[in-house]
């Protein structure tokens, strides 16, 4: 367990225990009926930790109970791609054969195939695609620490002029970069809340600038 549901599973605790020692306070009942009280009460917040540790694990929490910095990606890039579609305005990606969102882009004009993950708290790029695009980041200087499907792991924080995939453009977007992130680039919660609109509909990710 790390330290994000301990703290959840403190918090739950001690508000469980209050609420059950207030009702019982409030409550001249028989020790059958306070047994029963208090139990009832048990049953209800370790549901309710349950359901939050669910929502937390499947990234259905990406506010403030969410984990920061943390970037959730595959080891490695699938071959081939199903194409995105440009509708009107907005961008259209089919899900691919791994499950995930995969889309085709360019940082500061060079190509970089990305990973729609709104588990992300940042976009993250692999050290290979960071020099690619020329990215100036101090390798000697503090990092940041990520949580990674491989633990945690040290990143260095960076800016990109300009973000593309398709018809969607950022503006001196922060980043952060490791070779830790092996050959993936991960678009995070920092550039997909520049959006008017994102979701999922009909299998595929949609995008709206």
């Amino acid at each position: 367990m790390d330290g994000t549901d301990q703290t959840a599973s403190i918090i739950w605790y001690v508000l469980a225990i209050m609420l059950v020692a207030s009702s019982l306070i409030g409550r001249r009942l028989a020790w059958g009926g306070l047994l029963r009280m208090a139990l009832l009460w048990v049953a209800i917040f370790a549901g309710l930790l349950g359901l939050f540790k669910f929502a937390q694990n499947q990234g259905y929490l990406t506010g403030r109970w969410a984990e920061q910095g943390g970037v959730a990606a595959p080891g490695e890039t699938p071959s081939a791609l199903p194409p995105a579609r440009t509708e009107g305005q907005a961008l259209r990606v089919p899900v691919a054969r791994d499950g995930h969102y995969w889309v085709e882009g360019s940082i500061n004009g060079t190509p970089a195939r990305f990973l729609i993950d709104s588990g992300a708290t940042f976009t993250a790029l692999s050290e290979t695609t960071a020099r690619a695009a020329g990215l100036n980041y101090d390798v000697g200087s503090p990092g940041v620490i990520m949580s990674t499907a491989n633990g945690k792991v040290e990143a260095r924080r960076s800016s990109i002029a300009t973000l593309a995939i398709g018809p969607i453009r950022a503006a001196d977007l922060p980043v952060v970069v490791s070779p830790a992130f092996g050959d993936v680039n991960v678009i995070g919660m920092n550039m997909l809340s520049r959006l008017r609109q994102w979701g999922v509909q009909n299998g595929e990710m949609v995008l709206t600038p």
